[in-house]
């Protein structure tokens, strides 16, 4: 009826049930956009491939740790667990026999199992220079050169890229390692600084922090490796042979942000390697930012080669007249960078890495 049309109230009631479905309306959007996102969210973690990688608790394998922390792995559209080793050859070894599927053990033990024909590949580094020798400092001062070495007792880890460094110094200097030292093969760095420290041999071979924290404890450096052979390689990046080059390319895209973003972040680079290596953070800090290392993740082909010759003159390889380069893949890197620099056009850091490959690489 006409008079219960224009009751009091009415507009009021209209106006309540508008504003209800209104409401309504907005929380489902709502509920349907956090939908949308989630399910979104399910399919990227679903579409991530899981990279299982290796790594030692030092310093120079910063990047690996870096590109974790940072989110550059989840970024290239890889899930990456990092399994950590206490030296090379127990790495590669898990390499080879596929329990894990990428991952950087100095050059020594990689290049041996490349001259077995083992079925692997080098894509990129990690460093370059690092390694050094140690002594109490009593028999620091009768040790000038590597020929001072002759009868001495020295402690080393099989296949580092320290051990075969030793090898081919003492070779230089006129010395035959298995007749004019004895060299005890120890299972890790630090068991090699302890040998040293307590007297059980009077030189040891090793490599950084272990090296700067034993001389923090008093042993002395008698001669750092960069000084026997400049510039040679340490740590490459090694995956299996048949490994996906997709792969691949998304790996060395995220250690080149990490390289970068050491670059440009002292202190926070340090905060992420102080979470998984053992060790004094100035002492961490002194080793990762060594100016005699070259922490590039180029895989350094020249570089590579004179390290094969030097094994090779010092009786590690087998099947002498083999080559490195067939193990070596420089396409996965080289893609790597370019699509970053595409990506940052004018960005000088990028340019350098290009400008760097083209002179440790052959065209």
């Amino acid at each position: 009826m006409p008079a219960e049309s224009g009751a009091p109230g009415f507009g009021n009631v209209t106006m309540e049930k508008n504003m209800m479905l209104h409401t309504l309306r907005r929380r489902c959007a709502s509920a349907l956009a956090a939908l949308v996102v989630g399910v979104a969210g399910v399919a990227h973690a679903a579409a991530a491939e899981t990279l299982r990688v290796g790594y030692l608790p030092i310093g120079t394998h910063g990047k690996f740790m870096i590109a974790k922390e940072r989110g550059f792995y989840r970024d290239e559209g890889l899930d990456v667990e990092l399994v950590e080793f206490v030296n090379s050859a127990d790495g590669l070894n898990a390499l080879v026999a596929k329990k894990i599927d990428v991952g950087a053990f100095g050059t020594s033990a990689p290049l041996v199992h490349v001259s077995k024909g083992a079925d692997i590949k080098i894509i990129g580094g990690i460093t370059s220079g690092g390694s050094s020798f140690i002594a109490r400092p009593e028999t620091a001062a009768t040790i000038k050169t590597p020929a001072d070495l002759k009868g001495k007792k020295i402690a080393t880890v099989r296949l580092s890229t320290v051990d075969a460094i030793l090898r081919a110094a003492l070779r230089d200097a006129g010395l035959d390692w298995k007749r004019d030292v004895q060299i005890f093969e120890l299972k890790s760095a630090p068991a090699v600084a302890e040998a040293v420290k307590s007297r059980q041999v009077d030189v040891g071979a090793l490599w950084g922090p272990h090296d700067l924290r034993a001389e923090k404890e008093g042993m002395k450096i008698l001669f750092y490796s960069h000084e026997l052979y400049p510039a040679h390689v340490c740590c490459r990046i090694i995956v299996g042979r048949n490994s996906d080059p997709a792969t691949g390319e998304k790996f060395l895209r995220a250690i080149l942000r990490a390289e970068k973003y050491a670059a440009e972040h002292r202190k926070e680079t340090i905060d992420i390697l102080a979470k998984y290596v053992r060790i004094d953070r100035d002492v961490l800090e002194k080793d990762f930012y060594d100016p005699y290392k070259d922490n590039s993740s180029d895989p350094y082909l020249k570089g590579l080669r004179q390290f094969w010759t030097v094994m090779e003159d010092s009786g590690f390889l087998e099947g002498k007249g083999r080559s490195v380069d067939g193990a070596v893949d420089l396409g996965l890197y080289e893609r790597a960078l370019t699509g970053l620099a595409r990506e940052n056009p004018g960005d000088p850091f990028w340019q350098k890495l290009i400008a760097d490959f083209k002179s440790k690489n052959p065209a």
